[in-house]
């Protein structure tokens, strides 16, 4: 049969991303010692050569499908991109999967055991002959109390849900397998007034509502105890942080980010 994608193309465009995107598959997510099953949602590209007019998606399709029943860590992610950078002899490759992982949390007084969802984001890129850029992406649920509320109120503080965004892009991605997502989840958590917890028996929402009372936190605080965590994290060459209060006695949310490219 007529191999049309192979046709050559004389526009002398090179394509830096062509692919395949709105993907849905299921993959075995390993983290740690755990291994979760997943519904990843997949946009998978590479380079296209200024002399040719596409490229093969089917083939894009084949590696991932392949790769849904073997566990798959941080660290295969390169697997996955040198697979395409051979399969369709292209310099460059890149893949984004976009997936719910959950976090077991034990309620802190009744050790009620609980399964909390983070939405996570594994972005790796890979031109041929250098090593893979890798970055993580968690955004973590927690509880915020207003440190002015609980100052100027005769008794009681608003508090509300929050969420903090990172993105975290590792120096060697050799060495990934140091990298863990769950870590990752409680450590960006423990900077809100007081953790989350999908149950909660009475006397755990007692222990909650008064740990946050404890801990009260502007968004800017969170913030920027979150970057100071950040900077004591080995093997990152840069992250970004987004962190905003769903205000629950305001009609706005508020909202603070910050960038840093690490020494």
């Amino acid at each position: 049969m007529t191999d049309v994608q192979n046709r050559h193309d004389g526009r002398g465009i090179k394509i830096f991303r062509t692919g395949v995107t709105g993907v849905q598959l299921p993959f075995l997510i390993s983290d740690g010692d755990k291994t979760q099953s997943v519904v990843a949602q997949i946009r998978f590209t590479v380079a296209l050569a200024d002399n040719l007019r596409g490229t093969h998606m089917s083939r894009l399709m084949e590696i991932l499908t392949d790769w849904t029943q073997t566990p798959l860590k941080m660290s295969d992610t390169e697997k996955i991109l040198l697979d395409a950078l051979k399969k369709l002899s292209t310099d460059f490759a890149a893949i984004n999967l976009a997936f719910k992982f959950f976090i077991e949390k034990l309620s802190p007084v009744s050790q009620k055991s609980s399964l909390s969802a983070v939405d996570c984001l594994w972005s790796g890129e890979l031109e041929r002959g250098q090593h893979m850029k890798f970055t993580l992406g968690l955004t973590v649920p927690f509880t915020s109390l207003c440190p002015c509320s609980k100052e100027i109120s005769d008794f009681g503080a608003h508090n509300q849900r929050s969420l903090c965004k990172v993105r975290l892009t590792f120096a060697d991605a050799d060495k990934l397998s140091d990298a863990s997502i769950e870590k990752f989840v409680r450590l960006i958590e423990a900077q809100g007034s007081s953790e989350i917890f999908p149950l909660l028996k009475r006397e755990d929402e007692k222990f909650v509502t008064e740990a946050a009372y404890q801990n009260p936190k502007f968004v800017e605080d969170i913030l920027r105890d979150t970057v100071l965590t950040l900077r004591r994290v080995k093997n990152l060459a840069a992250f970004a942080v987004e962190c905003e209060n769903f205000e629950s006695i305001h009609a706005h949310n508020a909202f603070a980010a910050h960038e840093e490219i690490c020494d």
